[in-house]
């Protein structure tokens, strides 16, 4: 034990620091290197759009939400104004006959008053309907994002193992699935 605890090495720490101190003999491993950088830092950015276009879903989801809260209030308030009208109506065929215009006018103005208010609700509706839609597409944007973020990672881990057993299958398949990462991004930028 040191002065500072237990340090561990991984096998891949030996190698760099054998790389570092004495050179590689490996010319694709500089050219590894170079390819996992540039795969890390689209990998950060795709990350990046993921999470934003995740928030997104979650802010749209929840503007639907409201507009659905604010369209059930309408309905709630529709529904309080048939009941007055059914009841204005009633009161006109009960009462006499010189009262009955003035229950007659309040089924008018209640039947007005729930047309506004309809269209209210619909509007409502129709607006929480397109919140939704627009969650789900951001939705739909995260998980190709989250797809090309994932497949940078595995590129990198396939790398790693190429370094290490200088296998030139693993580094063909680094570059075939950074590939395919790349694609998976492109198509969530283009909303695919």
């Amino acid at each position: 034990m040191s002065d500072h605890g237990f340090h561990v090495h991984g096998p891949h720490d030996h190698e760099i620091e054998h790389v570092a101190e004495h050179g590689s003999h490996d010319p694709a491993a500089g050219t590894i290197a170079v390819a996992t950088a540039i795969i890390a830092t689209v990998g950060a950015l795709f990350s990046y759009m993921g999470g934003a276009t995740q928030a997104n879903a979650g802010l749209y989801k929840n503007d639907a939400a409201i507009k659905k809260t604010e369209a059930s209030n309408q309905w709630n308030f529709y529904q309080s104004k048939s009941s007055k009208q059914n009841m204005a109506e009633l009161a006109s065929v009960l009462v006499a006959d010189d009262k009955r215009p003035k229950y007659l006018d309040e089924v008018e103005r209640y039947k007005k008053e729930k047309a506004d208010i309809k269209l209210a609700a619909e509007k409502l509706e129709a607006e929480a309907t397109e919140w939704d839609k627009k969650s789900g597409e951001q939705l739909h944007q995260h998980h190709r994002w989250a797809q090309a973020t994932t497949a940078l990672q595995v590129s990198i881990a396939l790398a790693a193992m190429a370094l290490l057993t200088k296998k030139r299958w693993l580094e063909r398949g680094m570059f075939a699935v950074a590939g395919l990462g790349v694609v998976l991004g492109a198509l969530a930028a283009l909303h695919i």
